[in-house]
């Protein structure tokens, strides 16, 4: 059984380790271990999913499943349950870099958005100013109930 729950601190290397399998940036990471959930299965973390608060506004980042358990809804079971970490913070919107999920995370309500959209405190962080390639797409999505961020 596959269980979602909040990170622990000594989940790190862990979860770096699969982000680095899914090809996926961990430079700042340690700003997302705090809101960081992960699937774990017989005590192996095969998900995970953080945000990046800046504010009222965060970047939604790390959302990586192992290859053996994808395609069963664990990554949007993962995306719902940070999106709840985001509203308990009285985040009002997330944003998001991709190259390879546009339209899977445009299937969870997101929105494509041109970068220089993005809030300034949004573009300071360590995706945005060298993780993710320029090429990198930005998404956003307000959350329920949220007043729109400028």
């Amino acid at each position: 059984m596959i269980e979602i729950e909040h990170a622990r601190a000594g989940d790190r290397p862990e979860i770096e380790g699969l982000l680095e399998a899914g090809l996926l940036p961990t430079d700042g990471f340690e700003l997302a271990l705090g809101t960081a959930v992960v699937a774990r299965e017989d005590g192996r973390i095969v998900g995970c999913a953080a945000i990046e608060p800046y504010g009222s506004v965060a970047l939604l980042r790390s959302v990586c499943v192992a290859p053996g358990h994808r395609g069963i809804g664990l990554g949007r079971r993962l995306v719902e349950r940070v999106e709840g970490v985001a509203a308990a913070l009285e985040i009002a919107e997330l944003f998001l870099l991709t190259e390879t999920a546009a339209d899977w995370f445009a299937r969870l309500g997101y929105v494509p958005d041109s970068r220089d959209s993005a809030p300034a405190a949004i573009q300071t962080s360590p995706e945005f100013t060298g993780a993710c390639p320029e090429s990198a797409a930005l998404y956003r999505k307000r959350l329920s109930g949220a007043a729109a961020v400028s």
